[in-house]
């Protein structure tokens, strides 16, 4: 009997995840073709001269157990504090023993928790903190109505928000066309001004109006005024200290996992086990064409990045994670023309991090969270001062202490949303650095005096868009569905702004539907799917 061989496109969560879950529980051969030279996709952890920057935050938390089981499987809880908690004689959670299923076994073996000083494959427990910068002071986000807001946001911006707020329960918008419908509908509309407008902006580059109102429904959920409440006043009687915080709304989680050094160290462990396995993770390696016949795909066409050799690989089975609009572009005269302008027609937002190395910081911890020289407690900051172009800071010695190369030094992750050719993305390391840095400096946050070293890495279509011709995305979602051995999983292979927990997911269920016999897609596609706004055409 051949072996059956399945063509991964992408060493993302989601092309990893469907490597790893073949190899596990079928007898398929994976070989996943990566473009880069780097593993994880967007999830990847890069260094720089011993400091490690975590490229958007991710924090390691799921409403799923399968997939919290199986971030622990692969790197088991810590067992004794981190180098930070135990300084400062934080409390933390830990574990005893952990239980640890290998590739293709179908027994646990039980170890011992590690010791994060001792052992780099473990799993920390982080505490969560984000809050938002405006008029040069610290809001908790999401919004809590604590003595601080409203001191910080003065009594008559308090009275207009409560008003709006009531206004939108008594008459919300019927049918929410855009997300500035559904943040006015949960916030109401002076919340939505004051916080959640020019940020987005930001991020998207457009009016929120333009936007379609699934980003909401799949990144914020079901959060609202009202549940910020309910969560604040039962935190007073009931406290949560377990992980997976089960009745907690996920934008409320006050604590996650996260890989010792980064999130991009659990997918480069992930791919050396399915190498172990015998499956394959190819790098350098584009995805320029599909073949396909009879509603099938075939094979692949791939262009080694380092030396242009052109080679074409057969498979039964094929994944993608590779952007919609390019995986449309590849598949070539299969395409029908209107398939072919929606697909050119989706946009994306590109990315862009400066991590920057300090002496120390200007603003000062004013919070009850003791920290290494008192930085800020924050594992991320949103940046809403409207003068300056700067989107979110990240924090990255509160995220591991394991990532920052010196204690006593300050590593910052400065980021900003761009589109790929613009004024930003164009602009020279060292302008853009310079451009940054004066920019934080403007806002009161640093002294320019105090900066060590930078590093600038740019980030193409970390966001596919919620506008553009997304309206008829359905029509490349039924055109991609018609062949039978076909997936399309995670972020930029489903054009939806998953977190990775749910771009695993989407690998997980296709495999479970290829041992199933199962050719319905649907199942893959309601992965982190609250409401249908998709407009499906033949």
């Amino acid at each position: 009997m051949d072996q059956k061989i399945a063509i991964i496109i992408g060493a993302g969560p989601a092309g990893l995840t469907a490597a790893y879950e073949l190899l596990d529980k079928t007898d398929i051969v994976p070989i996943v073709f990566e473009m880069t030279n780097e593993i994880g996709g967007i999830s990847k952890t890069v260094e720089y001269k011993g400091n490690r920057i975590d490229i958007g935050g991710h924090r390691f938390f799921s409403k799923s157990d399968r997939v919290m089981k199986w971030w622990q499987n692969i790197f088991p809880l810590q067992g004794a504090p981190a180098r930070d908690d135990r300084q400062l004689g934080r409390s933390v959670s830990l574990a005893d023993k952990c239980q640890i299923r290998h590739l293709r076994e179908l027994s646990e073996t039980v170890v011992s928790a590690p010791d994060p000083e001792n052992v780099d494959e473990v799993m920390l427990v982080r505490r969560r903190l984000s809050r938002i910068f405006f008029l040069r002071k610290f809001f908790n986000y999401p919004i809590k109505l604590t003595v601080d807001t409203l001191a910080n946001l003065g009594l008559i911006r308090i009275i207009k928000i409560g008003f709006s707020y009531i206004c939108v329960n008594l008459s919300p918008i019927q049918k929410e066309k855009s997300l500035e419908d559904f943040f006015i509908n949960r916030f109401g509309k002076e919340l939505y001004l004051t916080f959640f407008k020019d940020y987005t902006e930001k991020v998207w580059g457009v009016p929120c109006n333009v936007i379609k109102p699934e980003w909401g429904a799949q990144r914020i959920k079901g959060l609202s005024i009202t549940k910020s409440i309910i969560h604040a006043v039962s935190g007073i009687f009931r406290k949560d200290n377990g992980i997976d915080q089960k009745q907690v709304e996920t934008s409320l989680i006050e604590q996650f996992l996260y890989p010792k050094l980064g999130p991009g160290q659990i997918w480069e462990k992930s791919a050396e086990m399915i190498e172990a396995s015998g499956g394959q993770v190819i790098r350098y390696a584009r995805v320029t064409g599909l073949e396909t016949k009879d509603n099938k795909i075939i094979a692949v066409t791939v262009r080694n990045e380092q030396t242009g050799e052109v080679t074409c690989h057969e498979g039964d089975y094929f994944f993608s994670s590779m952007p919609v609009q390019e995986l449309i572009a590849a598949m070539g005269n299969a395409v029908p023309q209107p398939v072919n302008e929606i697909a050119n027609g989706l946009m994306y937002r590109d990315f862009i991090t400066v991590g920057l190395l300090l002496k120390k910081l200007q603003i000062s911890n004013d919070t009850s969270h003791k920290t290494i020289n008192n930085i800020v407690p924050d594992n991320w900051i949103y940046i809403q001062e409207r003068e300056v172009k700067l989107g979110r800071l990240q924090i990255f010695n509160n995220w591991s202490p394991y990532m920052v190369r010196d204690p006593n030094a300050v590593w910052m992750g400065l980021e900003y949303f761009c589109t790929e050719g613009d004024s930003l993305w164009t602009m020279a390391d060292a302008d853009f650095a310079s451009f940054a840095i004066n920019e934080l400096a403007s806002i009161d946050i640093i002294d320019p005096s105090d900066v060590i070293d930078f590093t600038v890495i740019r980030i193409p279509k970390a966001y596919p868009a919620y506008f553009g011709s997304y309206d008829s995305f359905g029509s490349i979602q039924a055109f991609t569905d018609r062949f039978t051995n076909l997936f399309l999983v995670g972020r930029n292979g489903m054009h939806r702004y998953n977190n990775a927990d749910h771009s695993m997911l989407t690998s997980m269920v296709a495999v479970e539907n290829i041992i199933n016999g199962i050719e319905s897609k649907d199942n893959i596609w309601s992965v982190n799917a609250e409401e249908e706004y998709h407009e499906t055409k033949g």
